[in-house]
């Protein structure tokens, strides 16, 4: 005789998902006869195994932050341009990103790697000039970047961003044909000298750096801080305000000139892989032939600003995105009391609430990369961008930290390394005091600024 399980025996005290694996040799209609032992609890997980809701072996979604399908709207090429950065990011960055994280330390061996992908030469012409969609390609590899590592993001964008326009919209032809062939093959590597110990968002006013004529060379003094690259870089430009007319220059101050040195900042919190530096200029003496000719004041410096600000504002998205993917794929598998996280209310109100973030982030960024490529985009739409992104992004990575629990500062899970770099986001390319003023001032015709 088969010796049949007594269904009361088996439901005291049982998760009714363990008896599912033994459903072939219960009989139901004992089963469901013992149902007055069971808790609300165990009734409601017997409703849901009973009509097959309760099926463990069925595919559940992969996660995807383009819910929408956005990123299905755009070309082919900038579709393919996604998808490279996403393999590179996935083969090569995220294996060692926390041992990088953990020394303090830029991968430069990762510089060869991306080389191969000839990345600037999908966004910029070989004399300096940008492609047609060249803004919605930045966007999209800050996006893939920063869905894995922020910091890798802010590698490329100092270099092909901030450096590399500094050269292309302020040099000469002959400084063009110089740096930017070596630029574009990533065989010089450029960093971007503007923010100072002092002076952040009122540099534009107060810039202390200065530069003095001297015959044929300039003579350089001040100090540039958190000037990402700037350890390794072959040349960084920097900005200096000319005593004698206090008019805005920008120099290439080549590694190695007498008279500048470089300070690795230590104890970041945010952005670890970014090697960012102290700049000093102690009487350095750069010649007038590395003076960037075609400066026009401020004026260029700005230019070079408001054409990058966009890539800052698809960083908040691809961070966001990043930590909301890793989020819920954790969310389908963490079990708590009996069952995956992802089924409690509370954690899906967190995933929707993050998804719906993302979602307007990238429709935002979408537009605003369109505008910029159209030749329409202003200043204060870069900074709308920046504003809403920024705090989009805060808020969704400490959702995505706050569904991992305490595994969420552990640098292992992913998340917590999102939720320091977020920071970072939230401070830099303007602080959102200032880019909500930018705004402001576009909207009402009034300033407010002090």
């Amino acid at each position: 005789m088969t010796n049949t399980p007594d269904p009361s025996a088996l439901l005291a005290g049982l998760d009714l998902r363990a008896l599912a694996a033994l459903s072939e040799r219960v009989d139901l209609p004992a089963l469901l006869g013992a149902a007055s032992r069971l808790n609300d609890r165990q009734l409601g997980q017997l409703t849901r195994m009973l009509s097959g809701q309760q099926d463990d072996h069925r595919t559940l979604p992969a996660p995807d932050g383009d819910f929408l399908g956005q990123l299905g709207t755009l070309t082919p090429d900038e579709r393919q341009t996604a998808a490279d950065v996403r393999a590179f990011m996935e083969t090569h960055v995220a294996p060692i990103m926390n041992e990088y994280w953990n020394r303090d330390e830029f991968p430069r061996q990762l510089i060869p790697e991306l080389r191969r992908l000839d990345l600037l030469r999908r966004i910029w012409n070989e004399d300096g000039t940008r492609k047609p969609n060249a803004t919605v390609l930045e966007g999209l590899i800050t996006l893939e970047a920063c869905r894995v590592d922020v910091s890798t993001a802010v590698f490329f964008g100092v270099h092909a961003g901030l450096a590399f326009a500094s050269v292309a919209l302020g040099g000469s032809d002959e400084q063009k044909a110089e740096w930017l062939p070596k630029m574009l093959d990533l065989e010089a590597i450029g960093a971007f000298g503007l923010t100072e110990p002092e002076g952040g968002s009122q540099v534009s006013q107060g810039m202390r750096t200065t530069c003095r004529r001297d015959g044929d060379r300039w003579i350089l003094r001040g100090q540039k801080k958190w000037i990402g690259n700037s350890t390794f870089s072959d040349f960084t430009v920097i900005w200096a305000r000319d005593v004698d007319g206090g008019e805005v220059r920008g120099f290439i101050v080549r590694a190695g000139t007498p008279g500048y040195s470089v300070e690795k900042i230590q104890g970041k919190t945010a952005l670890r892989i970014v090697e960012n530096g102290l700049i000093t200029l102690d009487d350095c003496a750069v010649p007038d032939s590395d003076r960037l000719q075609n400066v026009q004041g401020w004026r260029t410096t700005a230019e070079v600003l408001k054409l990058t600000r966009a890539g800052v504002a698809w960083q908040g998205v691809g961070c966001a995105m990043g930590a909301y993917e890793l989020a819920l794929a954790y969310a389908q598998t963490r079990e708590q009391f009996g069952k995956r996280i992802g089924e409690f209310q509370l954690i899906q109100n967190h995933l929707v609430h993050m998804l719906g973030n993302v979602t307007s982030m990238l429709a935002l960024c979408l537009r605003l990369s369109h505008l910029a490529d159209a030749g329409d985009m202003r200043d204060e739409h870069a900074a709308l961008a920046k504003v809403v992104t920024a705090a989009r992004c805060r808020e969704t990575v400490a959702l995505a930290r706050e569904t991992f629990g305490g595994n969420g500062i552990l640098l292992e899970y992913g998340v917590a390394k999102h939720f320091a770099d977020t920071e970072a986001i939230y401070s830099y390319e303007g602080t959102n005091e200032i880019n909500t003023l930018v705004v402001g001032r576009a909207i009402t015709g009034l300033s407010a600024f002090v």
